[in-house]
């Protein structure tokens, strides 16, 4: 049982050793055998005899090697030495034999296609912050924000008094129609638009963060985010929405993931392209202080696959496919008709492609956008706006203001309709969401048979989207998440669990699929977090959907995806961000890591010392006290959301009861006052569960309370920070929820789990969907530790950072990178790969320019404004 990450460096990007013996010239290989064990006993505080296996005679696990390998790349006149290294080779004398002579050139590696790039990393040094542009910059976004949501609050007011002076239901229902339909279509169009005025097309450039240009950028992206068109992701009219921004999309392309990208006008995709969910294509990325733009291209009948990074100066042929949990860095292509996967990606025999294809041409995706738009106008507006309204009118007292125009004077009507609504609202979506949830979603999966083609867009896909949408609510499995519950509610959701073995964290709270009547978890796994089941498959005219089986006595790492037809086993270990293999033998007994994955060892001796824990006699005991302390924090849970519910409710009944006094403006400010109450709201949730305490670094059992009390914080909702993003506030909530974290930190996204256990320079720059976990959890045991990251790191898009982790001044981790625990990245290094180890020149760091060329290259930020 290897840790969860059991995380591997590469050497270079592939982790090629480089072979051979001593040749009279630097150490022999008797030296460096020497000088390994030697440093190696330093770290185990052991006699390390040469023939001795690190983890079955010397009792390592993969921190500790991590830690060796830190120290011998310390070490100028050792050969450097990756994690895969360490499992290859897994003996003193077979790493030394293997890394002594380092000196001899090294076989021509396969050159990987690059494409030309307008922008590049021209230095590792992060361009020095300026505190006036920072705080000139979030003054200017505050005002945004402030404005955007006085004039939103002013027209919804007005828009609702007008609905309510309607008389009957068919005039509320038309006015309803009127009012939502117009507005739909505005907040449609007014991104679109802005779009045009603030930026024209975007270009290949860079500029530097805080400026008038990044200005620009942001504002952008944040209403491209708000548009309501992000909810036809899947839809043809999702793709339409894209060309008016100004993308170059083809004829049949289907886009299913919700990632939306920023610089439109960078973004090529060929006809009959599928891209699937959760991939990343943004058209720009943040780099050591700067923004930097560049184009994604990709050719007629591509396949991108689930949870990739598509970074800038990227492009794909016709043809080509990209696997699950792969990614491009930048300057890298895949050649037409090849398949690669990977981070970075490498060519594979897979074919990702594994549906039939099925009749769907331009008549049937323009019907299915037209029957969509028809649903949207008829129904789903007038409902929410007309339903609201009935709503309201049914409570009391402020029904009565809303007939009569009078404010509320009396406190106790105040609270009791105050309590009656929050009520209404949190618990009537508890109990009523969980039974639609159990019933509708089944009944419409028996129209869709397993393993059979289907076209796209005609009814059994609506059905599909439908499913997966409505089971895939994320309130739910974070409510239950984390305790014994989880299984009973992923099994009446429908899930096939097998023959249960409890143990209280059987799932985490993060877990997804794209149908759950065709999942199948065999008895005695462990799953940790934000497992993605990908049991649907896609081409760009038809989908099916099939069985995912996970095998008996496995463990799921942190952010996987396992998609039908996963070739593992029983008894397996699959590691953090680890790319599940589609090909070969099936894995059993076995641990996997790294994308593309290799094998490492099921267990060490470290994680074995709680297994007495686990045994029948002392389980139920334990099992027993973490249940009764988890069903705590689920009613705490409850509670603090509706709260939090009611005190918003109670707040906008205040706003309308002042409404008659202050008239619009109090409307107007209502939803910039409730994300401040939103936010200082879970801020003190958090700190008062963690008693206002740091967290403490942990080796313990699931089955102590230092453990429980973990998972008690991961319940706290955390979603309100990312309506932060890219903004200077971002680190004002981080450094209130305990983060401590330097001054100037650029943070368009990052997703930090133990607050108080992570440190952030001066001028970091962390981008989309990067995350920093200070913990991992396998099988029964838990391990957390601090992370520090020096003044001016980068963290690539999607790039996962472990715990013990340092990272030094200036070093950057490329996109959809994972760093192991243990790890320290030294100072203006770049790292990057699943795992991840040094990168070199030819992928992730180009030459470094001269300071003349690249003052030549900087432009202010009204010069790199990227408008026509």
């Amino acid at each position: 049982m290897v840790d969860q990450s059991s995380e591997i460096f590469i050497s270079g990007l592939d982790g090629a050793a480089v072979t051979g013996g001593g040749n009279g010239v630097g150490p022999t290989v008797e030296d460096t055998e020497r000088e390994f064990a030697e440093v190696l006993a330093g770290v185990v505080h052991a006699d390390v005899p040469a023939d001795s296996h690190f983890f079955d005679d010397l009792g390592a696990n993969s921190l500790v090697m991590a830690q060796f390998c830190a120290r011998v790349r310390k070490r100028p006149d050792l050969p450097p030495a990756s994690m895969k290294d360490i499992y290859r080779y897994p003996t003193v004398r077979s790493l030394a034999a293997a890394l002594a002579d380092t000196a001899a050139p090294a076989p021509a590696a396969t050159p990987i296609p690059t494409v030309s790039s307008a922008v590049t990393d021209r230095s590792p040094e992060t361009t020095p912050g300026s505190t006036g542009r920072y705080v000139f910059c979030g003054a200017v976004q505050l005002l945004v924000f402030v404005g955007y949501s006085f004039v939103f609050g002013l027209v919804t007011a007005r828009g609702y008094e007008w609905v309510a002076a309607g008389s009957g239901l068919v005039d509320i229902y038309l006015r309803s129609l009127l009012f939502g339909g117009v507005g739909f279509l505005l907040l449609c169009l007014f991104p679109i638009a802005a779009k045009w005025i603030l930026v024209g097309r975007w270009k290949s450039t860079e500029f530097p963060l805080w400026g008038l240009a990044y200005l620009r950028l942001w504002l952008v992206k944040v209403l491209l985010h708000a548009n309501p068109m992000v909810f036809f992701v899947g839809n043809p009219l999702y793709v339409l929405y894209l060309r008016a921004l100004g993308a170059r999309i083809g004829a049949g392309v289907t886009i299913l993931s919700r990632s939306v990208p920023v610089c439109t006008d960078l973004l090529t995709i060929g006809s009959g392209t599928v891209i699937r969910k959760e991939a990343t294509f943004l058209g720009y990325r943040a780099h050591a202080g700067r923004i930097r733009t560049g184009p994604v291209t990709l050719g007629r009948d591509v396949f991108v696959g689930e949870k990739t990074v598509l970074d800038i100066d990227t492009a794909m042929g016709d043809g080509a496919q990209l696997g699950h949990a792969s990614s491009l860095h930048p300057g890298q292509s895949v050649p037409a008709g090849a398949h690669m996967h990977g981070s970075p990606a490498e060519p594979t025999g897979i074919d990702y492609v594994r549906v039939a294809p099925a009749g769907c041409g331009t008549l049937r995706r323009t019907w299915f956008g037209l029957v969509t738009l028809v649903q949207m106008f008829l129904l789903y507006v007038p409902l929410a706006v007309g339903g609201m309204y009935m709503l309201f009118a049914q409570i009391p007292a402020l029904g009565k203001r809303i007939q009569s125009d009078t404010p509320l004077n009396s406190p106790s009507e105040f609270l009791t309709d105050a309590v009656l609504l929050s009520v209404a609202l949190f618990f009537g979506f508890v109990v009523l969401g969980l039974a639609v949830l159990f019933t509708v979603p089944r009944l419409l999966a028996l129209v869709i048979k397993p393993d059979q083609a289907y076209p796209l867009y005609g009814f059994r896909y609506a059905v599909h989207r439908a499913t997966a949408r409505m089971t895939n609510i994320k309130f739910f499995a974070w409510l239950f998440g984390d305790s014994s519950y989880i299984v009973h509610y992923l099994r009446v959701l429908g899930y096939d669990l097998s023959r249960i073995e409890q143990t209280g964290s059987n799932f985490g709270t993060e877990v997804q699929h794209e149908t759950p009547y065709l999942v199948r978890v065999g008895t005695g796994t462990m799953v940790a977090d934000g497992l993605s089941v990908v049991n649907a498959d896609f081409s760009s005219t038809s989908f099916r959907v099939s069985r995912a089986s996970i095998g008996p006595r496995n463990f799921i790492g942190n952010n996987i995806v396992y998609p039908a037809g996963g070739r593992t086993g029983e008894n397996c270990l699959l590691a953090t961000k680890v790319m599940v293999p589609l090909d070969g033998p099936v894995r059993e007994g076995v641990g996997l890591l790294g994308s593309p994955p290799f094998e490492i060892p099921r267990t060490v001796e470290r994680d074995v010392q709680f297994d007495h824990l686990r045994t029948e006699q002392e389980l139920g005991r334990h099992l027993a006290a973490k249940n009764r302390y988890n069903t705590r924090t689920l009613l705490l849970f409850l509670f603090l959301r509706w709260f939090h519910v009611f005190v918003l409710t109670a707040f906008g009944l205040a706003t309308e009861s002042l409404y008659g006094t202050l008239g619009h403006v109090v409307i107007g400010g209502y939803i910039a006052i409730t994300l401040a109450i939103t936010t200082l709201y879970f801020v003190l949730c958090e700190r008062c569960i963690g008693s206002f305490r740091r967290l403490r670094p942990q080796l313990c059992s699931i089955y102590d309370p230092h453990f429980w009390r973990q998972e008690r914080l991961w319940k706290v909702p955390e979603n309100y920070l990312n309506v932060f993003n890219g903004t200077p506030f971002k680190s004002v909530v981080w450094r209130l929820l305990g983060v401590r974290i330097g001054r100037r930190v650029f943070d368009d996204g990052c997703h930090i789990t133990e607050r108080t256990l992570t440190a952030i320079g001066d001028d970091c720059t962390l981008n989309v969907g990067s995350k920093i976990q200070c913990h991992s959890q396998e099988d029964g045991t838990f391990k957390s530790d601090h992370t520090t990251l020096g003044a001016g790191c980068t963290l690539g898009v999607g790039a996962h950072v472990h715990y013990g982790v340092t990272i030094g001044d200036g070093a950057v981790l490329a996109p959809d990178s994972f760093l192991m625990k243990g790890e320290e990245v030294p100072p203006h290094a770049r790292w990057g790969g699943n795992p991840a180890g040094e990168m070199p020149d030819a992928l992730g760091r180009p030459a470094e320019a001269s300071p003349a060329d690249r003052a030549g290259t900087r432009r202010t930020d009204d010069d790199a404004a990227t408008a026509n």
